[in-house]
């Protein structure tokens, strides 16, 4: 039997612009760079193999070696599919074919550059919102993570890296 998640908000929706206004990540002088980047990959369509680098250091630093074994021409083709399918599942799964990128750092790619709005699969996101980080993620957990978090942005009235970070800075102060 297949257990059903059911992402549920640890705290009031009206709090997240209050809590996000308190996200203060150690990378966020990298994050700033990363969101400055996303209008130039937006008109090239794709990823370069500097710019994934940076996304992997921002998403996991303990991993982000990996990232360099692509070549520019593999992480080339890969984000220029993945950015332009029209399949959800072909979006983030064909991206942890990169050397370095993991379901987390597909996701975070997908939030930064691609033109619908992700969330970022992460252990503190996840938490804030009553979900447990499963042995093995799958795209059926993450696309009820997606929908969750895609119609709680709606309903509130905000952006997708608005509700990312809060979700990321209330698992910091209370988890």
């Amino acid at each position: 039997m297949v257990k059903i998640v059911k992402p549920t908000l640890r705290f009031a929706r009206n709090e997240i612009l209050g809590i996000a206004d308190r996200y203060k990540d150690k990378g966020s002088v990298l994050e700033a760079e990363l969101i400055a980047l996303k209008p130039t990959v937006d008109y090239r369509g794709f990823l370069r193999k500097a710019e994934l680098e940076k996304v992997a250091h921002w998403k996991a630093p303990r991993s982000a070696g990996h990232s360099r074994k692509n070549s520019e021409d593999y992480v080339i083709e890969i984000t220029k599919f993945a950015l332009a399918t029209s399949s959800e599942r072909a979006e983030v799964e064909s991206l942890t074919l990169l050397d370095g990128v993991s379901w987390p750092s597909a996701t975070a790619i997908l939030h930064l550059f691609h033109r619908d709005p992700y969330p970022i699969l992460d252990f503190r996101a996840l938490w804030s919102v009553s979900l447990d980080v499963p042995t093995q993620y799958t795209f059926d957990f993450w696309w009820i993570y997606v929908g969750f978090c895609r119609d709680l942005a709606r309903t509130v009235g905000v952006d997708m890296r608005t509700l990312d970070r809060a979700l990321w800075q209330y698992s910091k102060e209370n988890q």
